[in-house]
């Protein structure tokens, strides 16, 4: 939906994410009553000892923009999403068994909306919840749509063999993964899996389970996996992502971003020790030239107080702030300098109303200073 939305032109920007937080029993009581739930809290994807799901709590973010965008904005692409699908069986409510045949078509649907065969898809990131009734069947869905008319297997694993089912955030999680697998070129092993399902009739297709970290080797072309989520009621979703084309260097055609200035501040007891502040602070960064630019503006804004004189240097680099330094210790005037007009006087604060709390004569709320910020007249 995200994708399409940013298609459509209905946004430039889209988040895309899922949260899960148990704050009550109640999924432990229902599955535990279901049979549903791992005794030993291991979820055995696909393994022949699967015996329930285990729960987990997360919470996952994907920001989503036009491929053209992020290049021309100069932002860092982690993968390019080629295609996508979701359905509904149409028939399941509520928690139910999972529906091979709909699960096909939503696989069919997204390599489809890539422009892609089964063979370009090196691995899945399976729903795989680690129960014997929902693993074969997809296990079976893969193999009828993936491990067909391929000369390489595909891999295939579940991240909840790591960290448990979080629900509403296992897409995401999922995804997450594999972008990952990517940047290290290795896909990870699937925990505690020890004999592949003897439900699943393996031999069908070319499909093999993660039993050990894999290597992904570069093949000439993008790394490329698919991931499935199913949910409640019969909805199904895939998505299929690719690494990105190296993105360190800014598009042909297009100028580099341009530097971002820092504001670095400075402040003192006495108008005179702002300068003294200034030289030192010059000084000192002269002996380290390895203190960057963004961690002295931070350690002076947040780890010094904002004492009675201020000032600021405005710089875009270490040559900036320097020259910026000896012209503040100086007294010299500079662009990219700039003083505060006299003393921060401490008794200019600003009233904070605070609604509820009874003040005295009108008992509507509470009037409150505010250390350090001036009050506009009138």
């Amino acid at each position: 939906m995200a994708a399409q939305a940013l298609r459509s032109g209905e946004c430039s920007l889209a988040l895309a994410g899922g949260v899960t937080v148990m704050s009550t029993p109640v999924g432990f009581v229902e599955f535990g009553e279901m049979g549903a739930l791992s005794p030993d809290g291991r979820c055995r994807t696909f393994d022949d000892a699967a015996n329930g799901t285990a729960w987990a709590e997360g919470v996952g973010m994907l920001v989503v923009e036009r491929l053209s965008d992020a290049e021309r904005h100069g932002h860092r692409v982690l993968a390019v999403l080629r295609g996508s699908a979701i359905n509904s069986d149409g028939a399941s409510n509520g928690l139910t068994a999972p529906n091979g045949p709909s699960q096909q078509r939503v696989i069919r649907r997204a390599l489809a909306d890539a422009g892609l065969s089964p063979a370009d898809v090196d691995a899945v990131e399976a729903h795989g919840t680690g129960t014997k009734l929902g693993d074969p069947i997809e296990a079976q869905a893969l193999i009828a749509t993936y491990g067909r008319d391929r000369d390489k297997p595909l891999l295939l694993g579940s991240v909840k063999s790591n960290i448990g089912h979080p629900q509403a955030a296992a897409g995401v999680a999922g995804v997450i993964k594999m972008i990952l697998a990517m940047r290290h070129a290795e896909l990870p092993k699937t925990l505690h899996l020890s004999q592949p399902s003897r439900h699943v009739d393996w031999s069908a297709g070319t499909v093999e389970l993660l039993t050990e970290p894999v290597p992904w080797p570069d093949n000439g072309r993008p790394r490329r996996a698919g991931i499935s989520a199913f949910g409640a009621s019969g909805t199904n979703a895939h998505v299929i992502i690719e690494a990105p084309a190296d993105t360190s260097a800014p598009p042909q055609g297009l100028p580099a971003p341009a530097p971002r200035p820092v504001l670095v501040p400075v402040s003192a007891v006495t108008d005179d020790a702002v300068a003294g502040q200034a030289a030192r602070l010059r000084g000192y960064l002269a002996a380290h030239p390895e203190a960057g630019l963004d961690d002295v503006a931070y350690s002076l804004g947040a780890g010094r107080a904002g004492l009675e004189y201020r000032a600021a240097v405005l710089a875009t680099g270490r040559e900036d702030l320097l020259a910026g330094l000896d012209a503040l210790a100086a007294g010299r005037h500079a662009p990219a300098v700039v003083r505060g007009p006299g003393r921060a006087r401490r008794e200019d604060r600003v009233p904070l109303l605070r609604p509820g709390r009874p003040a005295a004569g009108d008992g509507a709320g509470a009037v409150s200073p505010v250390p350090g910020v001036r009050r506009r007249p009138g």
